[in-house]
């Protein structure tokens, strides 16, 4: 059991690692969604070629661009500082020279100790990348493995002490130099056992495209069941990067991945193909149409006298989903107030809309979620021929109304206690920055949510992910939900020892500032 719950907060702490890289897709999905739809054929007749509008597009999409071409070490530097325990900063250091070095441990290996001619018959299996040449497409998977490794060589070697004459190598310095060795060794074990491991990927992903409606509808339910444990990030992952999500030829390039094909496709004006945009397009219905859907009807079904207070909790959260695709805070609303609601209500019509949307051949990506903001710009903007996306819109109408009707439903039926249907009610409303800082009581809102959660002695490691607070604690039972609530918590989710507690999108300034203010309180 220990080991299980070791291994749950292994794989939560590598999945919240993955929002470092995911936070600058956005800006990257950006640059390139812009330069390179306004460069393509279709706006030919508005901007020429030849014009110095167009050579600056193109100079945006080329920006964008690079970004999705270095994922792989980003994603590597990510892994490896979100599982160090401390001196996170050597670790991505170490991270990147052991990336860089393990791909030419990688090149080298084909190069003098392979067939060359026969790897390259393979299709995708080689593949130039940072200045390598003919190094395995291990993509950012390769960079997430690499990234764990360094991370566990940190947290064993950081303060290894070594003889008098060797003494400056010990210590943090010691991180890079045997995580540069342990990179030839895994780069030699890449290129021996890669292609075997890529099959097998690549036979994965064909027998799950088999699968076909079923398998998407199976993605989206294991997706928005994911949600409460954190790790979706993990699940998604490898269909969005790896042959899993995929495998085609675009504008001459053999690539794998469904975020790395749909991209390609955006950048050279070609259709966006329905198999990959499977994995995005049938969060669209749900977070812009669905949970709006969701919360007029936990409005409606509200007390009358408590409507006015929960009203204004409602439309943001509402807004928050329709525009940005920010679901957790309304999300987890109604997972604590009922699992029925989330789980057999929820989950299931979210895996029956990205079926739904893989059946009509909707194809619009995202990059951070499937808000209006998205939606604008990989749907309408690259055009309905390209996207489909007048689809999303009608299915998407249509899941406002069925989400209300099944939530009114099941909330009266079973007498639910969703916002506003408690016997009593704090107010909620807006608070300023310095009602953010100090409670009704006049105890800070840090030492509150340090008292929730048992006092500084019981948490040994804490972090965030887009929404959640991540914390590892000493003892479970110590935790104050009472306290953690009063702190501005929609919920908290527990495995083992590792707790999540969700505060929206303001956890990321929040996390900074209780790092302050224990590190002040500890002095």
């Amino acid at each position: 059991m220990k080991e299980k719950r070791n291994m749950f907060g292994t794989l939560q702490k590598i999945g919240r690692s993955f929002m470092l890289p995911i936070a600058a897709l956005p800006i990257a999905g950006l640059l390139l969604g812009i330069g390179s739809t306004f460069t393509g054929s279709s706006f030919h007749h508005i901007i020429a070629p030849d014009s110095i509008f167009f050579k600056l597009l193109s100079l945006v999409s080329d920006c964008g661009n690079s970004i999705f071409g270095i994922l792989p070490v980003l994603f590597a530097v990510a892994v490896a500082i979100g599982l160090a325990k401390n001196n996170k900063e050597v670790a991505g250091l170490s991270a990147v020279i052991a990336y860089f070095v393990m791909n030419q441990a990688i090149v080298s290996t084909v190069k003098y100790f392979m067939d060359i001619e026969r790897l390259m018959q393979t299709q995708g299996l080689l593949t130039n990348s940072m200045g390598f040449v003919n190094t395995m497409n291990t993509g950012v998977l390769g960079g997430v493995i690499m990234g764990y490794i360094v991370s566990c060589l940190h947290n064993r070697f950081q303060n290894i002490k070594l003889p008098d004459m060797l003494s400056f190598f010990g210590g943090t310095h010691f991180v890079p130099i045997i995580s540069a060795c342990a990179a030839i060794v895994t780069g030699v074990l890449f290129a021996i056992f890669w292609p075997y491991l890529a099959m097998a990927i690549t036979l994965l992903g064909s027998t799950i495209a088999k699968l076909g409606v079923f398998g998407t509808f199976l993605y989206g339910l294991i997706l928005r069941a994911l949600i409460p444990t954190g790790l979706h990030h993990v699940f998604y992952m490898p269909f969005w990067q790896t042959a899993l999500g995929g495998s085609m030829e675009v504008a001459g390039q053999y690539l794998e991945g469904a975020q790395n094909i749909l991209f390609a496709q955006l950048q050279s004006g070609e259709a966006i193909s329905a198999s990959v945009a499977k994995f995005y397009s049938g969060n669209y219905p749900i977070m812009m149409f669905g949970f709006p859907g969701a919360a007029l009807a936990m409005y409606h079904t509200a007390k009358k006298e408590n409507r006015d207070k929960v009203k204004g909790l409602l439309f943001s959260s509402s807004l928050a989903s329709f525009l940005t695709g920010i679901t957790e805070p309304l999300e987890f609303s109604f997972l604590f107030a009922s699992p029925f609601l989330f789980f057999g209500v929820h989950c299931v019509l979210g895996g029956l809309s990205f079926a739904l949307m893989n059946l009509l051949g909707a194809g619009v990506g995202y990059t951070f979620s499937a808000g209006m903001l998205d939606f604008v710009l990989y749907g309408v903007i690259p055009g309905s021929g390209r996207t489909h996306w007048p689809v999303v819109l009608i299915v998407g109408l249509i899941y406002a109304v069925i989400y209300y009707v099944a939530f009114r439903f099941f909330i009266t039926k079973f007498d639910i206690k969703t916002p506003g249907r408690e016997e009593r009610i704090e107010e909620v409303r807006l608070h300023t920055k310095a009602e953010y800082l100090e409670s009704k009581k006049g105890v800070s809102l840090y030492q509150k949510i340090i008292d929730g959660l048992g006092g500084m002695e019981n948490i040994t490691d804490l972090d965030n992910c887009a929404t959640r607070l991540r914390v590892t604690l000493v003892n479970m039972d110590k935790i104050n939900e009472g306290l953690l609530k009063e702190s501005g918590s929609a919920g908290i989710f527990k495995t083992g020892n590792n707790l999540q507690v969700i505060y929206g999108p303001k956890v990321v300034n929040l996390k900074a500032e209780l790092e302050e203010y224990m590190k002040g309180a500890v002095k």
